[in-house]
């Protein structure tokens, strides 16, 4: 199956509203263009992942216009669309980073709350609930664990996937320029310790004076990186073999000698 990751540029003095129908055209041409499976969008897009001011004005529920931008998208382009995140707003509740993947009919097919908040206890670890679930989606013919941004630094987390099934990890990001080494490691290890694909997605540009790292990659279950961004806004378009998964699991079965759980 077939990838693509667009890694958007946010723009502060971009409206919100422009910059939906602008990414909604971005993944309306990835099937045609790229021959693409599935597209795969970064975290908090609309908004920014540091533009904590912007959070509650920006806030909307999980079919909100974000949705229905993303949705005739997905559906036009005929492909699976891991939607980044938005600022969902619960009418019963505190807001949430919550990711979105639609069919490719455009249906809301899973939703996943971010699990760890990252700010130590500023920004979006006081602003935002967590979310509790672990989220897993079967989509062209790999099942993907979901995790978001700061995730990354847990591994418990993507190892709980492993035992939910995943053979990939997709990870929309605003992850900060100033630790992109960071980024990239981690990304290599979860693959490498879970013998799985990792599709990590982040953002372009400046959002609240905080440059982005960019540098979207994807990394192979052996660690081996398949693709790798730049700093500005780029597609990476990549080609992923679920059969990889199994050989990597079967020619190397390190997770068949775990003794913790």
């Amino acid at each position: 199956m077939r990838a693509s990751l667009i890694q958007i540029a946010v723009d502060p003095d971009e409206p919100v509203e422009s910059r939906r129908q602008r990414v909604a055209s971005l993944v309306r041409e990835q099937r045609e263009r790229y021959g693409a499976d599935l597209v795969v969008l970064p975290e908090l897009w609309p908004t920014g992942a540091f533009a904590y001011e912007s959070f509650a004005d920006e806030a909307e529920p999980l079919e909100g216009p974000t949705y229905e931008a993303m949705a005739k998208a997905a559906a036009d382009a005929g492909v699976w669309l891991h939607a980044g995140s938005i600022v969902e707003r619960d009418p019963e509740g505190p807001l949430y980073n919550t990711s979105l993947v639609l069919s490719p009919a455009g249906e809301l097919v899973r939703a996943y709350r971010k699990i760890h908040r990252f700010g130590f206890d500023k920004g979006e670890a006081v602003m935002m609930g967590a979310g509790e679930e672990l989220v897993t989606v079967t989509a062209a013919g790999l099942t993907f664990g979901l995790g978001t941004c700061y995730d990354l630094r847990f591994p418990e987390l993507f190892r709980g996937l492993v035992d939910a099934g995943a053979q990939a990890f997709v990870v929309p990001a605003g992850w900060p320029a100033r630790r992109r080494e960071h980024w990239t490691l981690l990304a290599r290890a979860r693959a490498v310790e879970n013998q799985a694909y990792v599709l990590a997605c982040g953002t372009a540009g400046t959002h609240a004076g905080v440059e982005q790292a960019g540098h979207s990659i994807v990394v192979d279950p052996w660690g081996e990186v398949l693709a790798e961004a730049g700093p500005a806004e780029e597609v990476l378009v990549v080609d992923l073999d679920p059969a990889k998964v199994t050989t990597t699991r079967d020619q190397f079965p390190a997770l068949k000698d775990r003794r913790l759980r």
